[in-house]
């Protein structure tokens, strides 16, 4: 997912670049651990940063994370190669971590043309647009064109109708919502005279009218255009839902009006293709006068919507800086990278950031000990946490009150919140249903973490027990379904074909003894491995098959050398396209950085890619341990 979303850290300065003339940030280089959380590729949205976005202090972060996991707490343990490792910082700034999207016909998505594609029949649209606008002067037109580039959020342009008639005032609502996306209008009326007053959407007026189920309003639309629009999306330090939700807002959409083949990382670059119903692509155009940290361009239109998955993975450019590796050290590291790969471990980022793992839950949830659930998520933990959550769980141990606990919580839109909420609607002695409350995907990651962490250590075991060869026993897909190894069978397959199951009612295990295993893990977590069905269907598992290692391709790297830790190391489509120069190096700089390309498939971790190159521990409470002075 490139998925997602990163665990926040304690100090995430912000970085100036070429997306917005608007944009005023602090320059200065990240505080932060020197591996930070993981980038599923192309998969789930981020579920860990449940409460606030405010960041947290460094000391209180670090405190938090004396508390957290290791690699070893979820299975991670070895390693393919047999370099020597060494240290580096991963994302100190987020245009070090760069994610352009491959679409499901094998291309890289790229942002690098914001024309708007010849259409025939678009000269109704451009004549309806200029008989519309007849009806505002020019110098409303600038004074509503100068609101639209947002530079004033709270301000407003009010347009005195002087012929009150409806259908004079339709037409002029219309001429500003056609002309100026972006823009929302309402009539008000002051000392008996009749005004239109013009706002933009994202600014606190639009916030407080009631417009999220108004339907979309109708446009011309040429009967030999495909019906849904594709764009590339460019983002910077944004994640895929938010920029939906601003893109939402402006248009005045609903957000499902958009589709997209996965999620994107929060700190990062990410270019990704994305599809809306019946908006031309002159609409969505007009927005990049106005939008921050996001650019749309390379418009088509076709015949149908993107679906969640439909991509073949995601084109990763990677800076690690500071590095302490010789150029020996590298070449190696990277060399075994490309010809060997990496294991294909589910990353730090899958089972959260807290006291209480995520996959603890989901061991809960499958053994239906559903008090125990509540216990997880609810109970005091140790380790800092954000003031009103303390307050709220505290006053859940006292009091086993859930409206009482739920008046601490200042955003009721967390995971506990709804939990809350739910048992304050359906009672204690309901907690199924009142667990139903919170949204499903957040409840299956939960029982999804628990089958990662059985995965990742039954893998670790697996590498143990026979290294990087395929033996009698093992598994390999043939089509959809896993075929068990013979030995002569063994002598033609090489581990990068070998899969391993993730625990289910609909997978066969391997024969040898790390199939026993599996058997022995659950049963000591008080589950029956051949009984994964669930009372609750939507938490029955299944299980599927995942590849033992993942061979990135597209590999390629140099070492970059620089002074300045402020300046970007990589040029973004968004500066290329501005003829923007690209970073200037300097061969005697003081600091070394290591610029990695490489390409994964869907549903894998680029932290693990790059933890098989430093040989570091990704987790934050490690990185937290070995770098207090990033924190001081």
């Amino acid at each position: 997912m490139a998925e997602s979303e990163p665990v926040p850290l304690p100090v995430q300065a912000g970085e100036k670049r070429g997306c917005s003339e608007d944009k005023k940030e602090d320059d200065t280089p990240t505080k932060k651990p020197k591996i930070e959380s993981d980038q599923e590729n192309g998969g789930a949205p981020n579920q860990n940063e449940e409460a606030s976005d405010e960041e947290e202090d460094g000391e209180t972060f670090a405190e938090m994370m004396k508390h957290g996991l290791t690699e070893m707490d979820v299975g991670i343990l070895k390693y393919v190669s047999d370099h020597e490792g060494f240290s580096g910082i991963l994302k100190e700034r987020y245009s070090d971590f760069v994610v352009h999207e491959i679409n499901k016909q094998g291309k890289i998505v790229h942002l690098d043309d914001l024309s708007i594609p010849a259409d025939e029949q678009e000269v109704p649209m451009t004549e309806e647009l200029t008989k519309e606008s007849d009806v505002l002067t020019e110098e409303q037109k600038k004074q509503l064109g100068e609101l639209q580039l947002f530079s004033n959020k709270e301000g407003s342009v009010s347009i005195e109708i002087m012929d009150d008639t409806k259908e004079k005032r339709t037409q002029v609502h219309k001429a500003i919502k056609t002309r100026f996306p972006g823009l929302e209008t309402k009539t008000e009326e002051k000392e008996g005279r009749k005004f239109i007053v013009a706002y933009h959407a994202a600014g606190k007026t639009a916030l407080a009218e009631v417009k999220t189920t108004a339907a979309p309003r109708k446009h011309f639309w040429p009967q030999n255009r495909g019906s849904f629009c594709h764009f590339a999306l460019y983002k910077e330090n944004k994640d895929t839902m938010d920029a939906i939700n601003v893109l939402s807002k402006f248009l005045r959409l609903r957000p499902n009006m958009f589709s997209y083949m996965g999620t994107k990382d929060k700190r990062a670059i990410t270019v990704q293709e994305i599809a809306v119903l019946k908006i031309s692509a002159e609409r969505l155009a007009h927005l990049n006068k106005c939008l921050m940290n996001l650019k749309l361009g390379n418009f088509c239109y076709k015949n149908h919507p993107l679906k969640l998955g439909e991509l073949q993975g995601n084109h990763f450019t990677v800076v690690i800086r500071n590095i302490s590796g010789s150029d020996e050290q590298i070449h190696q590291a990277m060399t075994s990278l490309r010809q060997t790969g990496f294991i294909n471990y589910y990353g730090m980022q899958r089972f959260g950031t807290t006291a209480v793992p995520t996959q603890q839950v989901g061991r809960a949830i499958l053994k239906n000990d559903w008090n125990e659930v509540v216990d997880l998520i609810l109970k005091p933990r140790p380790g800092a946490e954000k003031e009103f959550l303390v307050r709220c769980r505290e006053e859940w141990a006292k009091t086993r009150d859930p409206e009482a606990a739920l008046k601490k919580l200042p955003n009721k839109r967390c995971v506990e919140g709804q939990l809350l909420r739910g048992l304050s609607m359906y009672g204690k002695k309901n907690i199924v249903t009142a667990f139903g409350l919170i949204p499903r995907n957040n409840r299956l990651m939960y029982i999804h973490s628990y089958q990662s962490v059985v995965w990742n250590t039954m893998v670790s075991r697996r590498i143990e027990a026979f290294g990087l060869k395929a033996v009698e026993g093992d598994l390999v897909l043939r089509g959809t379904a896993a075929h068990v190894l013979s030995a002569e069978e063994a002598e033609s397959h090489s581990i990068h074909d070998l899969v391993m199951p993730l625990p289910g009612f609909d997978v066969i295990y391997p024969s040898h003894h790390i199939g026993a295993g599996y058997r022995e893990l659950l049963s000591a977590d008080g589950l029956d491995i051949d009984n994964m069905r669930h009372k609750v269907k939507d938490y029955s598992l299944a299980g599927a098959y995942r590849r033992i290692i993942i061979r990135p391709t597209d590999v390629t790297w140099e070492v970059i050398c620089y002074d300045d830790p402020r300046i970007s190391l990589v040029h973004s489509d968004f500066e290329k396209l501005e003829n923007k120069s690209p970073p200037v190096i300097n061969k005697e700089g003081k600091y070394r950085a290591l610029k990695m390309e490489f390409s994964l498939p869907p549903s894998t971790y680029a932290t693990m890619a790059i933890r098989e190159v430093l040989k570091l521990d990704t987790s934050i409470k490690k990185q937290t341990q070995l770098n207090t002075v990033w924190f001081n």
